[in-house]
Formats: C-alpha cells, structure tokens, sequence
C-alpha cells in the first residue's frame, strides 16, 4: 500500500507541476464555485463522511481509488492535515491554459504545523467543478491574494 500510495503521490505532483501556464482569469462566480467544492471536501473530511468526500472528486480520481473506503484510507496515510486542519487560508485560484483551475489552500494543522494544498479542479461536463489532484507540502507563513 506505501508504493501505492507514493506512486499516486508522484503522479498528482507530475500533473500539477506539468499544467501549463495560466492562461484566463477566473470569474469571480468560478472562484467561489472552486472554493465552494474544496471547501466542501474539507467539511465531509472533518465530518468523516467518506461518500461525501469522495463525491467531490473528479471521475479519473473516482475510478483510480474504486470507492469511498479506499479514497478515504489513501487521504488518511498519506494527508493528514487535510482531515482536520485547525485553519485554512484560500488563495486567489487561477485557470490554466487547458481551462482547468489551481486552487491552493494554506493548512494549519492541529499541531501547529503549516501545510501548502494544490487542488487541480476540473470542469465535468455538467458544468460542475470536481478534484482531479492534490498535492501538499510543507507551507509557510502567508497571506491571502
């Protein structure tokens, strides 16, 4: 499972850090819609509402983990901090040239501990937004944008 888990790892950072370049601002009803869906993964996270969380995720994140259980185990080893941070601070997303959108979050963990989440979104043919990655690192002190 710790393989697994890395190799999952390393394919979000690879699609993250392979997006190409910010091409069109978002509208401010995008940014809202963006954050709304993080949001609400980080509340059914806290909440423990696995079918939930999940539900937020987008079809190939869907499909690789098969089921809620599974999806929330992964985030469970492998992001902690996401679980139930102690504070959250939302930047400014910003869309990338593919159209799909870059929303970090800063995380204070319980312990204290600050925490960088890259989401990658990606508009589903309904028009809905929904997670297609994440990556977190190490974060330090900032400011919102």
């Amino acid at each position: 499972m710790n393989r697994r888990r890395a190799l999952a790892t390393t394919l979000a950072m690879a699609m993250i850090a392979s997006r190409p370049a910010a091409a069109a601002p978002l509208s401010g009803q995008e940014a809202k819609d963006v954050r709304a869906v993080v949001e609400a993964q980080l509340r059914a996270m806290a909440a423990g509402d696995a079918e939930r969380a999940f539900s937020y995720a987008a079809p190939a994140i869907r499909a690789q983990f098969g089921d809620a259980q599974r999806f929330m185990a992964m985030v469970a080893g492998s992001y902690p901090m996401v679980i139930k941070p102690a504070a959250t601070v939302f930047f400014q997303p910003t869309r990338d040239a593919g159209g799909d959108v870059l929303q970090v979050v800063q995380l204070r963990d319980t312990a204290g501990k600050l925490w960088r989440a890259s989401y990658l979104l990606a508009r589903q043919p309904d028009s809905q937004w929904r997670i297609a990655g994440c990556v977190v690192a190490p974060g330090t002190a900032t400011g919102s944008t």
